[in-house]
């Protein structure tokens, strides 16, 4: 394996790890209205679940971010000019979800925790969408001319296909979400995520399998197929183990199809990372938008010697937290008053 095609990799499992981990996130704030409707105290428990672990969740994608800019730096100078409104819209919107979570206890007033629920649920779908929109266009091609300059309006990356991939994140994260609900909590709120479930479970299935099999079909290698029948079966593992009230087992069949759909997308788009619309002439690849020899080597050290103690790290966050809440854990609230 060369140093390009290892860093290509490490890239794919730095997000397939964000999608995971920031995925239930996602979820849980896209459903937070839901299963917290009517009682500030669901809500609070709704939100707990994930209050331990979403800031370290989303070092993935700066991880992600930092390892593209060094190993593929002609990569990220495209990718980040060519969608750059919407990955700022994305951003404002992931800085939006941080402050609301943040600050929603610091305040005990239900106006305030009203606003910032409303920005946590705006930080969580936005991103959900432009993922998958993000990640269908890289696939399908941009229009990228020899200057490595995305041309073209924004209407050329609406296509009915990255729209699909925009609604199969989003759909995917919601289930995923609401399963780690059923996983991390108990009582009231666990019953009625688990009925969640099941209603999110058949449109996911037709969306994610239809978006996959699209993908293939259009996208794919021999090897792909693999993948695409491994999110599938994440899903049918889902539904059966929420049937048999197996919570851990269900959130270990979405995070199977998550996994395996970010391979089926990083699968088509190898060896290229942003492929041109123009003229495959104009593609970048591996080889073109990579860093020296020196640079990739380096890096590579650094990532050897640090990666598995930052993995030990989560884990063990996960397992210290790892136990169910339920609304009768849930204190007074104890922020300041509202100034008038």
């Amino acid at each position: 394996m060369s140093l390009q095609q290892f860093w290509f990799v490490l890239v794919a499992v730095l997000f397939t790890g964000y999608f995971i981990l920031e995925g239930f996130d996602f979820g849980v704030g896209m459903l937070m209205p839901i299963l917290g409707k009517g009682s500030d105290v669901r809500r609070r428990v709704v939100l707990n679940t994930i209050g331990p672990v979403w800031d370290g969740n989303e070092v993935w994608l700066i991880t992600a971010g930092g390892a593209m800019f060094a190993a593929f730096p002609e990569w990220y100078a495209s990718l980040f000019s060519g969608f750059y409104l919407a990955l700022l819209l994305l951003l404002v919107a992931l800085i939006l979800r941080i402050c609301a979570i943040e600050w929603r206890a610091k305040i005990n007033s239900p106006k305030w925790r009203a606003w910032c629920d409303i920005g946590i649920g705006i930080g969580s779908w936005i991103p959900a969408l432009a993922w998958g929109w993000v990640f269908a266009n890289l696939v399908r091609g941009v229009p990228l001319n020899e200057k490595r300059q995305v041309v073209g309006s924004v209407w050329d990356l609406l296509s009915p296909y990255a729209l699909l991939g925009a609604a199969t994140t989003a759909i995917l994260f919601a289930l995923h979400g609401a399963i780690f609900l059923a996983l991390k909590t108990g009582g009231e709120v666990r019953d009625d995520a688990r009925v969640c479930v099941r209603i999110l479970f058949v449109p996911t299935v037709v969306i994610v399998g239809g978006f996959g099999l699209w993908t293939q079909l259009a996208y794919g290698s021999g090897w792909t197929w693999a993948a695409l029948g491994a999110a599938v079966l994440g899903l049918v593992v889902a539904g059966g183990a929420t049937g048999a009230a197996r919570d851990g087992w269900a959130f270990l069949g979405t995070t199977v199809t998550i996994a395996a759909a970010t391979i089926l997308l990083v699968g088509s788009l190898y060896p290229n990372v942003m492929p041109s619309t123009i003229d495959p002439a104009f593609d970048l690849n591996i080889h073109n938008a990579s860093s020296s020899h020196y640079t990739l080597q380096v890096m590579s050290w650094a990532a050897v010697l640090c990666t598995p103690v930052v993995l030990i790290y989560q884990g063990w966050t996960y397992w210290v937290f790892r136990k169910r809440l339920t609304v009768e854990q849930i204190p007074e609230p104890t922020g300041l008053p509202l100034s008038k």
